[in-house]
């Protein structure tokens, strides 16, 4: 089971609006709240809607292609 469905929602909260930030990576976010890419990449799964999740995983890897440490 993910660790990621253990979190408070209020830090769920947190964790949507950190990966939605272009200033924050996977790596930060894996050493405030111990969850991992893959458990974000669901968390965000599960609370974006359909469309607005394509977009955000389009951004990340658009900008991960561009810059050699971003998400």
């Amino acid at each position: 089971m993910s660790k990621a469905k253990n979190l408070p929602p209020d830090h769920l909260s947190e964790i949507v609006q950190m990966a939605l930030s272009d200033h924050v990576s996977f790596a930060d976010i894996e050493r405030e709240y111990g969850i991992r890419e893959k458990d974000v990449k669901a968390v965000m799964r599960d609370t974006l809607k359909t469309g607005s999740y394509k977009t955000w995983r389009k951004r990340v890897r658009d900008f991960g292609n561009r810059r050699a440490h971003y998400k």
